[in-house]
């Protein structure tokens, strides 16, 4: 990558590099997996028809290929809202526009089990990240096209799922209701659980209310898939479901780029199947 770079409000190169993630307009898909793990991108990467690295900067791991033969790409974002917000305004100013975050999540609901997917319409801003954009009473929703496809995905796959509304946070531990170190455990970390368990509200996870934020804020399009591992009703921690959430992801990217090409041809501003009928 290039060493002088334009500007110091949108660092990037005369070729169109971007400063964190390292890539340029025509390195990625319009249809972005997102995961947190870098570890995690040549694993879902694995799935596809074909792929190759792009481009590995910090905590930013891009590989792009080609799913059932639809161009997508995938590209981590580190654990949390900041790293998560970078991301976005770097892959949407090179042509990205459509975001699925594929992850792991902490179930809060009876009646989930480790492995289980979890589909977010929404999310609660819990992150700090998010208030640095708009208001506190802005809301953090998926796109509604986004979600469908994923919960076709889900259902086309038959992987057993849930769809809920996530709260992210800051903090891993006392964000979600965990203890401190050293006993260190307030009671507004007590009560988090259970007034979020009341609320319906179905797990926990990092990401979900930066990247619905800044999604709808830039008329890009959001989704969230997240497997099960932390089942915070039972106490129980496994790693299971990454493949099905990173499958039911990409799934979703193939139905969704037929979506569009319907959309496209009939003219209309969404899409889906039953629009087919009129």
């Amino acid at each position: 990558m290039g060493e002088k770079f334009l500007s110091a409000e949108r660092p990037q190169t005369e070729e169109g590099y971007q400063y964190h993630i390292a890539c340029k307009p025509g390195d990625v898909a319009r249809y972005v997996l997102l995961p947190g793990d870098p570890e995690r991108v040549p694993k879902i990467s694995s799935l596809w028809d074909e792929a190759k690295e792009i481009a590995f900067h910090r905590e930013y791991r891009t590989h792009t290929g080609k799913y059932k033969g639809v161009p997508i790409s995938v590209t981590s974002t580190g654990i949390g809202g900041p790293s998560t917000a970078i991301a976005i305004e770097e892959l949407a100013a090179i042509g990205a526009d459509t975001f699925i975050r594929v992850g792991s999540t902490g179930a809060i609901q009876p009646g989930m089990e480790i492995g289980d997917l979890i589909i977010a319409k929404a999310a609660v801003r819990l992150e700090g990240t998010s208030k640095q954009y708009v208001r506190i009473e802005y809301p953090a929703v998926a796109d509604l096209e986004v979600t469908l496809a994923l919960i076709e995905a889900a259902e086309t796959l038959g992987v057993r799922y849930h769809i809920g509304i996530t709260a992210s946070t800051d903090s891993f531990y006392l964000g979600q209701g965990r203890p401190g170190l050293n006993g260190y455990f307030p009671s507004f970390a007590k009560n988090i659980l259970d007034d979020l368990r009341q609320a319906r509200v179905t797990n926990f996870e990092m990401e979900a209310a930066t990247l619905y934020t800044l999604a709808n804020i830039y008329g890009l399009r959001a989704g969230c898939v997240c497997a099960v591992f932390a089942n915070r009703v039972t106490n129980e921690f496994g790693k299971a479901g990454e493949k099905e959430a990173a499958l039911v992801a990409s799934e979703a990217v193939k139905i969704l780029a037929e979506w569009d090409e319907e959309k496209e041809q009939k003219g209309k501003k969404v899409w889906f199947p039953g629009l087919r009928r009129l």
